[in-house]
């Protein structure tokens, strides 16, 4: 007898049919056991173990040898949306190669890509993203989701996560600050980078972040139902980030206890708990409780289940074949994927500065100079390189070439002796020998690491014994740097950075860490040879100096750390200097997940690329040399210091000018910018308004001698509007390859809908009557052409209420918070006298005011029209006590004014919550 097969594994049955058979079979205790990050098998089915999440943000991750890609910010930098989902495409590859080998090791939810705005470029983690625009990241994105997503209809090859959700840029105390966002932030900046990527169906699933977004947990945020899945054209899996889940009870203290915690995320619309690893039980019993306690019905557990189910259908995990399964082991760092990661790593580098320099010509011998010289870097989520070459053996296949990494080589003695390293890798100590020497590398930001000469291998920390066995900075626990400190007599001490304890030293002479700064042993340090000087000295000898400089990525900011400075590292930018100094023809080559400043400006050319993978050096010869065109621009604005950025916890970029959009000062290099090796110009621009869609023409020639890559780059600006609105705003690039004289033209396309913005007064988007400006160019800030058209929009009327207290137009001390812990938000007082402002209010016929508000201390609310300070108050309501949501609806007569007028609402105590403002005729 031929047993027939159920409905769930008949591909031809519908999707949603082939859900609901299986859910019909599955129990509840089997369901629950489908909802943590290693769901259970459910043999009676033959439904498999399934894992969610494995790290492919640029190249499959932690999983062994694989092709490395440049960095997404690196990637983002070529603004080539083909590339981006090509390098997508061979990064799925390779991931299902390892997921053929080894299922369970390998699944095929990927956790990328990252999908945040790179508001501030001290965020650690700013290599992970794309850009500071929203809508660039948002097309980078989909582009790269697109690729992971694969091109079969009906079937994932895998299936992308967007992370993180929502505004996250610090990793400083992550996951118990707040992020405030007002609402025209989180429609016009911040969901914008997430919409293309879910709308097109290439993400079919996202992260929410560790932080608070207004004062609740992202992972309990109601936009995950009410705008996430309402983009969505499929079923969208939400997963949370890892041990997220417990952050809830724990550093959040959000809930009393896990089960209450969790019952909330899966309503809010958390399908998936990534909680202790692969140990399921404490997560699984606490939404048993949640259930046995009524905080949860099976509908709620229905819901989640049927979202996971809907992506492994999709993945053809019930199906009898897959349009993928002869993709082999064959494919991880194939010759084809060699070549994209060059093409990759070539077209991301950028041209920041060029005097002539390059590209070289003439040149025979090249001395190649700097710590990043010889060496790539693994981040954090990067794959294990199978093979590197660096600048200098990129170089060296093109001419002579001599190196150097330019660092400093000290001794380290203590009063009681040298400081001497074992050459086996062992304990460092202070023994009556001779010194041992070290190379002292400057990182930046105050870190340094030290490799041991005797052993080639960097001084690391095991347990709390100093070693020296590491190839260099590593791990989640970076254990190998060190920040010094002065001692007195031109001693220093030296204190690990992971641990924050001081290096001392035992009575056997064996250097270990120590509590007590007061027990730190004082050491001596002595330059027994000068990088400085030895890469003066060599540079002379060659007709052109490469110096190689910038960031470590597990040392200079990552995940867990932010940045507090933009600054190249001192001994990193005084070899520069020495170098400039010592042979004119200096090229600096910035090898960098985030913007830098250095000091000598007069260096002939500079060169930046986020950490290039595995073919960077072949890439930079071939830049370095004319081979190719540099393609890339800047996907962020590069700062003159990092003084010119506001505080990295103010995500309100309107209010405090921040990223180019509003950005008023005159930056290094803004967004946008990257030269070529050859000249462009741009004539003919032509703006049309027809069918509600803006058409703009231009005609760009390349007017040099050599064929180059131009990025022609859309900007529009509204000139008139009842907000603040960006100085400028990317709306469209073509990026044009031209012949020398050739010229071509490059056209957008904007629909009118495009131009509008968030109107707070009626919680909608608005496109306003109003004249724009459309500007074209190289830059954000170089633009060439500009010509002006009429929108026929809405007129914004007065504001007649209620108003919603977080829907205000201009606030002062006030922090964003949860009205409830389900949903909604409202506005707290940071101190006396904080206020918020509604423009244009029509008071006409209002006799009262009623606010809804609470304190847990009490005190006065007052509305002033005009002037926070000196305005008319026009009503005044004394908040009584109440617990945290607790509000009271507080009715006070209106003064008798009509007509439309500009309300503070003035708080006089800080504490203060308010929810809304209502307005009625009276009695």
């Amino acid at each position: 007898m031929i047993m027939q097969e159920p409905p769930f594994r008949d591909p031809a049955v519908p999707l949603a049919d082939r859900i609901d058979d299986l859910m019909r079979r599955l129990t509840l205790e089997e369901k629950v056991g489908l909802l943590h990050q290693y769901q259970a098998p459910v043999e009676r089915l033959g439904l498999g173990a399934f894992r969610t999440g494995t790290e492919a943000l640029h190249g499959l991750a932690w999983l062994g040898p694989a092709t490395v890609f440049p960095q997404a910010v690196g990637l983002a930098s070529t603004w080539d949306l083909d590339l981006v989902r090509r390098v997508g495409e061979a990064t799925s590859d390779e991931v299902l190669a390892f997921h053929h080998k080894d299922p369970a090791g390998a699944g095929l939810n990927v956790w990328a890509p990252v999908v945040n705005p790179l508001r501030d470029p001290r965020w650690g983690r700013n290599e992970e993203g794309y850009s500071e625009d929203p809508w660039l990241t948002g097309v980078m994105g989909a582009a790269y989701a697109r690729g992971l997503r694969g091109s079969a209809p009906g079937t994932l090859k895998t299936a992308p996560t967007l992370k993180h959700f929502l505004a996250y840029n610090n990793e400083s105390d992550r996951c118990t600050t707040s992020s405030n966002l007002p609402p025209r932030v989180l429609h016009e900046y911040e969901l914008p980078a997430f919409r293309p990527a879910i709308e097109q169906g290439a993400a079919v699933a996202v992260m929410p972040s560790y932080n608070l977004v207004n004062g609740r947990p992202a992972h309990l945020s109601p936009l995950i139902r009410q705008v996430l899945r309402a983009w969505a054209p499929d079923d969208l899996l939400v997963v949370s980030d890892a041990y997220a889940p417990g952050n809830l009870t724990a550093l959040q203290g959000y809930h009393g206890t896990p089960p209450e915690a969790y019952a909330h995320a899966v309503k809010a619309g958390l399908d998936s708990f990534t909680q202790d690893d692969d140990r399921s039980e404490a997560t699984l019993a606490h939404l048993r409780a949640a259930l046995s306690q009524g905080l949860l019905a099976e509908r709620d557990v229905d819901a989640a289940v049927r979202h996971t189910l809907s992506i492994r259908f999709r993945l053809g995990e019930f199906d009898p074949a897959t349009p993928y399964d002869d993709i082999t082991d064959n494919v991880v760092n194939c010759p084809e994927h060699q070549r994209l990661a060059r093409e990759a790593a070539r077209r991301s580098f950028v041209l920041l500065h060029n005097d002539g320099l390059l590209p070289l010509t003439g040149v025979t011998k090249v001395a190649v100079i700097g710590q990043l010289g010889d060496a790539l870097m693994e981040d954090w989520y990067s794959g294990t390189l199978p093979y590197a070459v660096t600048a200098r053996a990129g170089l060296a296949e093109r001419c002579q070439s001599v190196f150097c990494e330019a660092v400093d080589r000290v001794t380290l003695t203590a009063e009681a002796g040298p400081v001497v390293a074992d050459p086996a890798g062992g304990p460092l100590r202070v023994a009556a020998a001779e010194p041992g020497e070290f190379d002292l590398f400057d990182w930046g930001g105050g870190a340094y690491a030290l490799r041991a000469v005797a052993s080639g291998r960097f001084v690391s920390v095991d347990g709390t014994t100093l070693v020296n066995d590491q190839p260099g900075p590593n791990g989640w626990e970076v254990r190998q740097t060190f920040r010094m400190e002065e001692r007195p007599r031109g001693t220093l001490a030296l204190r690990h950075i992971s641990t924050g304890c001081y290096v001392g030293a035992a009575e056997d002479g064996v250097l270990r860490l120590v509590d007590d700064a007061d027990q730190a042993v004082w050491l001596a340090m002595d330059v027994v040879r000068s990088g400085t000087e030895q890469a003066a000295r060599l540079a002379e000898t060659a007709d052109v100096a490469i110096v190689v400089v910038g960031d470590h990525p597990l040392v200079n900011g990552r995940e867990t750390e932010d940045r507090m400075t933009l600054a190249l590292a001192p001994a990193q930018d005084a070899v520069v200097q020495a170098v400039r100094k010592a042979n004119p023809r200096t090229v600096m080559v910035i090898t960098s997940g985030y913007p830098l400043t250095w000091t000598d400006a007069d260096v002939p050319a500079v060169l930046w690329s986020a950490h290039g993978g595995q073919e960077y050096g072949h890439a930079l010869a071939e830049i370095l040399f004319g081979d190719a065109d540099p393609e890339g621009r800047l996907t962020q604005t590069w700062y003159r210091s990092e003084q010119e950025l506001p505080d990295l916890l103010d995500y309100d970029i309107i209010a405090s000018d921040a990223t180019y959009l509003y950005f008023r000062g005159v930056p290094l290099h803004p967004f946008g910018h990257g030269l070529s090796y050859t000249t462009f110009e741009y004539a003919d621009l032509r703006v049309e308004l027809a069918d509600d869609v803006v058409t703009a023409r231009a005609t760009v020639t390349n007017t040099g001698a050599r064929p180059g890559v131009e990025v022609v780059q859309f900007y529009t600006h509204q000139q008139r509007s009842r907000v603040k609105q960006p100085l400028r705003r990317l709306r469209g690039f073509e990026k044009v390859r031209l012949e020398p004289g050739e010229s071509r033209a490059v056209t957008l396309r904007l629909p009118v809908t495009e131009l509008a913005f968030w109107d707070v007064t009626r919680n909608r988007p608005v496109v306003e009557s109003a004249t724009h400006q459309l500007m074209v160019g190289r830059s954000a800030t170089d633009l060439r052409l500009s010509a002006r058209f009429e929108v026929e929009g809405e007129t914004i009327p007065p504001q007649k209420g209620p108003l919603r207290a977080a829907a205000h137009d201009e606030y002062d001390a006030i922090t964003f918070v949860d009205e409830t812990k389900q949903d909604g938000d409202a506005v707290r007082s940071d101190a006396e006298g904080a206020w918020i402002l509604f423009r244009q209010v029509n008071l006409t016929g209002g006799r009262t005011c009623v606010a809804t508000a609470g304190s847990t201390e009490g005190g006065m609310i007052t509305i002033r029209r005009g002037d926070p300070l000196y305005g008319q108050v026009l009503a005044a309501f004394p908040v009584p006590r109440t617990q945290r949501y607790g509000y009271h609806a507080i009715t006070a007569a209106l003064a008798d004014v009509d007509g439309v007028h500009d309300l503070y609402v003035v708080f006089e105590n800080d504490g203060m919550t308010l929810t809304r403002l209502d307005f009625g005729a009276g009695a």
